[in-house]
Formats: C-alpha cells, sequence, structure tokens
C-alpha cells in the first residue's frame, strides 16, 4: 500500500496514475476505446486460502460512503504471525484515523499524514507477502469480520485495530470472544495486517 508505488500508463499527452493498477487499466482501456476483456476470477470460500493473493478470504467487507465492497483478506505468513506492537501518537488526536470501517485509509493516514511514530501502521505498510504490498492495519468493523469468519486465523489475545477512540486510545478486539474495548495507544498489543481485493 505504499504511497509511492503507482501503476502509470502515459500515451501520448495522456498520463494515468493511481496506487490501484485495475483502475489504471480500465480508464486507459476506456482512453484508447478498447473493450475490456471479461477475466473470470475464482473467489475461494470463506476461511479457504487464496492463490496469489497472500492469505485466507475473510469475507466480504461492504465499502463506505459509496466505495466498492471488497474481500478482505488475512496473511498466514509466518512473518505476520505473533507481532505486538503500539499504536502510537499517545495523546495527538487524529480524527482521519477514526473510521470504523476503512483501515486501509486510516492507515494511509497514521503512515503518512500524522507526523507521528505509528508502530503498528508503519509495520503493516511495510510489508510485502506473496508480492503484494499493499497490507494496512485493520479497522475495528474489519477486525469484527474477521472474529465472525475466520476466528482461527488470531492469537487469542487482545488485538488492535487503527481505528483511533480518542486522543488516548485506540480500539482493540479480543479473539477469545469478540469483546471489543479500547487501550491506551502506548500499550503493544498483537497487530496482524489485512489487504483487500476489489473485483
Amino acid at each position: 500500500m505504499q504511497a509511492n508505488q503507482l501503476t502509470t500508463y502515459t500515451r501520448g499527452d495522456l498520463m494515468i496514475s493511481s496506487p490501484d493498477e485495475t483502475v489504471v487499466l480500465k480508464l486507459a482501456s476506456l482512453a484508447i476505446g478498447a473493450t475490456p476483456v471479461a477475466v473470470t476470477i475464482d473467489i475461494p470460500a470463506i476461511g479457504e486460502y487464496w492463490p496469489g493473493q497472500g492469505g485466507v478470504n475473510a469475507g466480504l467487507m461492504r465499502g463506505e460512503n459509496g466505495t466498492p465492497d471488497y474481500w478482505l483478506i488475512v496473511p498466514t505468513d509466518e512473518a505476520v504471525k505473533g507481532k505486538k506492537l503500539a499504536y502510537g501518537g499517545y495523546e495527538v488526536d487524529e480524527p482521519e484515523a477514526a473510521s470504523r470501517f476503512d483501515g486501509l485509509a486510516n492507515t494511509l493516514h497514521l503512515v503518512e499524514g500524522s507526523g507521528q511514530n505509528h508502530p503498528a501502521a508503519q509495520w503493516c505498510d511495510g510489508l510485502t507477502i506473496e508480492g503484494h504490498g499493499d497490507l494496512y492495519l485493520p479497522a475495528i468493523n474489519e477486525l469484527a469480520l474477521c472474529m465472525a469468519n475466520v476466528p482461527e486465523l488470531f492469537d487469542k489475545e487482545w488485538h488492535l485495530s487503527s481505528t483511533q477512540r480518542s486522543a488516548n486510545y485506540a480500539f482493540t478486539m479480543h479473539f477469545d470472544d469478540g469483546t471489543q474495548d479500547s487501550y491506551v495507544k502506548g500499550y503493544e498489543l498483537r497487530v496482524r495486517p489485512v489487504r483487500r481485493f476489489i473485483r
């Protein structure tokens, strides 16, 4: 998800750039008058490994404010397991990282727009799993989807979300019983990155 990684299409005076390769390809197809080719993608059952996507299908997450729905993917690589980090930014109110749905937007703000140190979000943002560098710290509702559909992938402990509750607290979820709460941003808790697939 690193913002400096853009896909760019150039033709004559036209230049299209986006971190989302699918958007670039669709716009480029429209620009040159090409008919897009339908691609069939086999989406595995919830809880099944998704070949080529870096992890297990955790289910369909509803997009927020008109954004498209997306499949949430939980990496299972050993590199993402067992990590404990702090949220960071204690005593700093960051409402741009308060979305209960959009962990990607929260993480982008924490990594690039905050000006504070946010170890959990920065660690997730810096990962590459199976060639995918678009991992992020999930929002609290994304963790709730994981609790509902793939709790076996998570340690039975408190997990940190990217959703800020206040200047001093961030939302958390316990994967033993699904309890949601908030912890001081300075506490080190389990961190599990996710990524998304948009059809």
